[in-house]
């Protein structure tokens, strides 16, 4: 469905999150299918012009924000000065609240001293490093454009400028890797100290280089699943022994350093996407821009020329964004299961009839008690949330929850 001037649909009042999407790197990654790929100044500055407006056109006078995360992409490629500019119009057209959590991705290699201490003095308080391996000969598989040395050299002056507040995302069962491989660079992770891990396993996504190489069969073998579910097994156990839970199945911190911003997602909290591709969600509706950077960068030009509260806006709005999807009764049912369940505290009984006027039990009942039944979930003090089995093949169990699904 066509979006018709979805980006009114946000409060007016209350909280909202902001994500902020910057699709430049200096290498696109082998493995990567996201929306993001090398750039020159000129596109970086032209993409900074229409994020302006848009940012200028999609503001909520009334509404506050909690949280702003800016990912990418590579955000750190920018240069200090645009980042600056960013923030400046963001506190320009937002309520921001003085405790927001503030997170940047920043991949090594992309910054210095220089920079980190420039992000802290703009209220960033959360850096979300994309280290993914310490070992060179994985990095150079993956495409990464760092070293091991560069990710801990980058850790280090994250610290001296002020952050306290870190994650690593780190990547495992990668072409190759042996167990032994996972676990020195968890180890290698949790002697740095960061306040929160993120441990993905690797997915090979149809149309990147790592999907071409692995139907060629020149990729080293992939980790058979039994290494894979021990790599995954092992990381919780090591982890927790380092002091870090597991809040959400890829996601471990330090108690009081979860990622707000993501559990916003999880919850289904309103949020607004600015950028090429951004997605937002708001009473219901979910909608997103234009993926195309020259589509999205002349559609949000047109902003400029059919300002908010000017004739043409709505549609100068419309063309910006890609599509527009209102969510049925069925669909925000669904969301609040297999998001919820994601979690390990899983879902609240009392919320679920709280939020939609009906019990859990009277939508769900036959899922709910057959996954119980298989061992896959548990219920207990009011709560629904997989147990370690049903986290190994959470796909099976959220699918139970899809009643749309073929």
């Amino acid at each position: 469905m066509k979006s018709n001037g979805a980006g009114q649909e946000l409060p007016q009042q209350g909280a909202i999150r902001l994500y902020v999407h910057i699709p430049f790197c200096v290498k696109k990654c082998s493995y990567c299918d996201f929306l993001s790929g090398p750039s020159c100044a000129e596109d970086r500055r032209r993409y900074l012009d229409a994020l302006a407006c848009e940012i200028a056109n999609t503001r909520q006078e009334g509404a506050y924000v909690r949280s702003i995360f800016i990912g990418g992409g590579t955000p750190s490629v920018l240069e200090t000065g645009q980042m600056e500019r960013l923030f400046s119009l963001l506190h320009q057209h937002f309520r921001i609240l003085p405790d927001a959590e503030i997170t940047l991705e920043c991949n090594p290699g992309t910054t210095d001293q220089e920079k980190l201490s420039a992000y802290r003095k703009m209220g960033i308080n959360r850096l979300s490093l994309g280290v993914q391996s310490f070992h060179d000969p994985e990095l150079l598989l993956l495409g990464r454009i760092h070293t091991a040395k560069q990710a801990r050299e980058c850790f280090d002056m994250a610290r001296a400028a002020g952050f306290r507040n870190i994650n690593l995302d780190l990547m495992s069962a990668l072409p190759g890797q042996s167990f032994a491989d996972w676990m020195d660079n968890l180890k290698e992770a949790a002697a740095l100290g960061p306040e929160h891990i993120s441990a993905y396993s690797l997915i090979i996504e149809d149309g990147t280089p790592f999907a071409a190489s692995y139907r060629a069969g020149s990729l080293p073998p992939l980790p058979d699943e039994e290494t894979d579910r021990r790599m995954y097994h092992e990381t919780k156990h090591f982890l927790e022994g380092c002091g870090y839970h597991r809040y959400e199945i890829s996601n471990y911190a330090r108690d009081g350093f979860e990622c707000a911003h993501n559990i916003s997602y999880w919850t289904g909290d309103t949020y607004l996407g600015l950028g090429a591709g951004a997605s937002s969600y708001a009473g219901g509706i979910r909608f997103s821009n234009q993926r195309d950077l020259s589509a999205y960068c002349e559609a949000a030009q047109r902003l400029r020329v059919h300002p908010r509260g000017r004739n043409g806006f709505d549609e100068a709005l419309e063309q910006l964004r890609a599509d527009q999807t209102v969510l049925t009764g069925d669909d925000k049912f669904e969301e609040f299961m297999f998001l919820g369940l994601r979690m390990t505290r899983g879902i609240s009984i009392a919320e679920f009839q709280k939020r939609f006027g009906v019990p859990i039990d009277e939508v769900y009942h036959k899922e709910i008690e057959d996954n119980i039944a298989k061992g896959l979930l548990v219920l207990e003090g009011g709560r629904l949330f997989l147990t370690e089995f049903g986290t190994d093949v959470c796909n099976t169990v959220m699918a139970d929850f899809i009643r749309t699904a073929v």
